[in-house]
C-alpha cells in the first residue's frame, strides 16, 4: 500500500500570521525586540525551541518564551490559519489510493484541534507531532516513528514538505520525496534534494499517483 506523509505548516496549511503575530506577542512579553519577520519565516519548520535559539534567546529562557508563544497561538490559531490553494483536493485524491499521514515539528495536540477543525483529520491514519519523538526533523525519528505505526514499506512511501528539513529527514528514513514551493523553504535548497519539485501538495500527489 502507498503511503503519503504531509508536513503541515508552509504544506497544507498557511498558519503565517499567526506564528508571526504569536512570535511578536512572546517576545513583547519579555520586553524585547522581535526580530525581522523574514527572518522567523526563514526558520518555520524548525522546533519552537530551535527557532528561539537561532533568534538568540538564552537557553535559560526558551521554556518561558515559548509558554507565552503557546498562550497567545492557542487564542488565534484557528482564525489565522487556513487550507493552501488545492491542499484539501490533494488529499482527497491521495486517500482515495494511499494511506495519509503527517509529520510535523508542531505539537501532535494543537495539530489534531486545527486539522479536526479543518475538517481535514479525517484524512489521516497517524499523525507525528514533536512530542512522540526525541529528533525532529530533519532527523529520519519522526517519519521512521509514522512508518512504523502504519506498518509501511519504506520504497512505497513519499514524504511530501516544504523546507529542506522535510526531505533531509526522508532522505535519512530512505524514503522517497518531494518538495512544494508554497511554504517556506527556498526552492533552490529544495532542488538540491530533489529532482521531484512542485507548486503545491496536489501537484505533488498527481505525480506520486501517476508513478505508481
Amino acid at each position: 500500500m502507498t503511503v503519503i506523509l504531509f508536513d503541515l505548516d508552509g504544506t497544507l496549511i498557511d498558519s503565517t500570521e499567526a506564528i508571526l503575530e504569536s512570535f511578536e506577542y512572546s517576545f513583547k512579553s519579555f520586553g524585547t525586540k522581535t526580530p525581522d519577520d523574514e527572518v522567523i519565516k526563514s526558520l518555520i519548520g524548525y522546533p519552537l525551541d530551535i527557532m528561539y535559539a537561532k533568534l538568540g534567546v538564552q537557553a535559560q529562557n526558551i521554556d518561558e518564551i515559548i509558554s507565552a508563544y503557546k498562550k497567545h497561538y492557542r487564542k488565534i490559531s484557528r482564525d489565522k490559519t487556513v487550507l493552501l490553494p488545492y491542499a484539501k483536493e490533494a488529499l482527497e485524491e491521495a486517500s482515495k489510493v494511499a494511506l495519509l499521514g503527517i509529520v510535523t515539528t508542531k505539537t501532535k495536540r494543537y495539530s489534531q484541534k486545527l486539522l479536526e477543525y479543518m475538517e481535514i483529520l479525517k484524512y489521516f491514519k497517524v499523525l507525528v507531532g514533536r512530542e512522540d519523538v526525541k529528533y525532529p526533523k530533519p532527523h529520519p525519528e519522526p517519519i521512521l516513528k509514522a512508518l512504523s505505526l502504519l506498518n509501511a514499506d519504506k520504497d512505497s512511501t513519499w514524504m511530501i514538505g516544504d523546507t529542506k528539513m522535510d526531505l533531509e529527514s526522508a532522505k535519512s528514513a530512505e524514503v522517497n520525496c518531494a518538495g512544494v514551493t508554497c511554504g517556506y523553504g527556498e526552492k533552490k535548497e529544495l532542488e538540491n534534494l530533489s529532482g521531484n519539485i512542485f507548486a503545491n501538495s496536489f501537484d505533488a500527489v498527481k505525480f506520486i499517483l501517476s508513478s505508481i
